[in-house]
């Protein structure tokens, strides 16, 4: 019931956000319900590439014994690697093909892996899995990387910079909405197909297979649907183009060569700064979201207290509102400039993060600063990867700046792992203080590039012609 709510709250908050944003381009009512339809499908695949990512950690519990903590950290590190080099092959290469075919790729590709995962479980899972697990994840985290990257890329062309805060919004939700799928649903899953009573009172677990089948059924719906709902620019939909007033306002149709597109994106000073705050990004997300989990069962306190047991859906809330707010605080008090958002954001995290070193015995104090990062942390990954990569990448070189700076978040989430691993191994008191750092890092950062807009958004901002 909870599953089924979750899911009808994130239509009508989704729906309600993107009606009360206004129209300050002027779109018909027509456009404006063809664009709905064009990014729902989009926006529902990409959450479903997120149950298909994280479900790994929900089969890695259920398997007990024959997954090692030492195994899942193999694992998810090669998909992790793969995942954020790939983008060097797959952003310029969907801004060559667009966002609808890469899409296509991704859902597609990711279905096939899961399908593959979920078969070795159910036939062989003691045999020799860290090897076996280790190059499907690797080749799902491959294809998943084309998710983030056709999401934006569609999304470029069918929306202003004055109205992408709310893009950046949605964009928050719709990751948050994959989170909860992953850990909530997930676990559904595993509770539901694979547990059943033991002889000696506690409970035997099945092999995890539905865990991977049911996300790659899904894609491989969604894969259906994308191909016959979903159009790269407006013109397809029998729409009229227009100019989106980003970084490639007043350039043609016509896909710019792959030299031209790297010299766009890689010597932009504000991209690589969004990249950095990006990478800041990855280390604080991944740094509480799989963290501060393994922190409570350590504690004992997983199972019975409110935000442990509930972590799916408190990350789902705080995500989604942050996305909200970020996207809505971006257009309407910032003139849809994303960094004074980011900023905000990134100093609110510094302060919590700093009362987590003083907090670690504190349940109540630890789960409130968790969840308030947790709300910040997406508000900036959607305002900045969903959003700002649009703006200054424009339309046309979208792909390649989603690529840089979605490959820099997963660049930091590696870090974090590593490092984590290590230090909490020691002492969780370094936990906190291994992560203050990135946060003011974060702000200096956001600051550097507070007034920062493509000029055409800015004459678009302005009313300038």
């Amino acid at each position: 019931m909870t599953t089924i709510l979750t899911l009808i709250a994130s239509v009508a908050v989704v729906w309600i956000f993107t009606a009360r944003s206004g129209n300050p381009v002027g779109h018909s009512s027509r456009f404006l319900h063809r664009r709905i339809l064009n990014w729902a499908p989009l926006g529902v695949t990409y959450a479903l590439l997120y149950m298909g990512r994280y479900n790994l950690t929900v089969a890695k519990n259920a398997l007990g014994d024959l997954m090692t903590k030492s195994d899942f950290g193999v694992i998810f590190g090669w998909g992790t690697v793969v995942y954020a080099f790939a983008f060097i092959l797959n952003g310029p290469l969907t801004d060559k093909i667009g966002g609808r075919r890469a899409m296509l790729i991704a859902a597609a590709g990711a279905g096939v892996m899961n399908a593959l995962m979920g078969l070795f479980v159910y036939l062989k899972p003691e045999m020799n899995l860290i090897v076996m697990f280790s190059v499907l994840y690797a080749m799902n985290m491959y294809f998943q990387s084309f998710g983030a990257v056709a999401i934006v890329k569609v999304n470029s062309g069918w929306f202003h910079v004055r109205e992408r805060g709310v893009f950046g919004g949605i964009f928050g939700i719709l990751i948050s909405l994959g989170i909860f799928l992953a850990f909530q649903v997930g676990q559904l899953i595993v509770d539901t197909l694979h547990t059943a009573p033991g002889a000696d009172g506690g409970v035997v677990v099945d092999p995890p297979f539905g865990v991977f089948w049911i996300p790659s059924a899904l894609l491989f719906l969604f894969t259906a649907i994308v191909y016959l709902i979903v159009r790269d620019r407006p013109a397809q939909a029998g729409f009229d183009n227009f100019d989106t007033g980003d970084a490639s306002s007043g350039e043609s149709d016509a896909p710019d060569p792959l030299r031209v597109i790297l010299k766009k994106v890689v010597t932009n000073p504000i991209v690589l700064t969004i990249a950095a705050i990006e990478f800041c990004t990855g280390v604080l997300r991944q740094g509480i979201m799989h963290w501060y989990i393994i922190y409570g069962k350590e504690m004992g306190y997983a199972h019975d207290f409110l935000v442990t047991k509930n972590w799916g859906l408190m990350l789902f809330i705080a995500g989604a509102t942050g996305g909200m707010t970020a996207g809505w605080m971006s257009d309407k008090l910032f003139g849809s400039r994303r960094a004074p958002v980011a900023g905000l954001l990134y100093g609110l995290m510094a302060v919590c993060v700093a009362v987590m070193a003083f907090s670690l015995n504190n349940p109540w104090v630890l789960g409130a600063c968790v969840v308030v990062i947790s709300y910040c942390v997406i508000g900036t990954h959607g305002v900045l990867s969903g959003t700002a990569t649009m703006d200054f990448g424009g339309r046309k070189n979208a792909g390649t700046a989603v690529g840089l700076i979605d490959g820099m978040v997963y660049l930091g989430t590696g870090l974090q792992s590593i490092s984590l691993g290590f230090l909490t191994e020691q002492s969780w008191s370094f936990w906190p203080p291994f992560l203050l750092p990135f946060a003011i890092l974060g702000v200096i950062l956001a600051g550097r590039i507070w007034h920062a807009m493509p000029q055409a958004g800015k004459k678009a901002a302005t009313g300038a012609a």
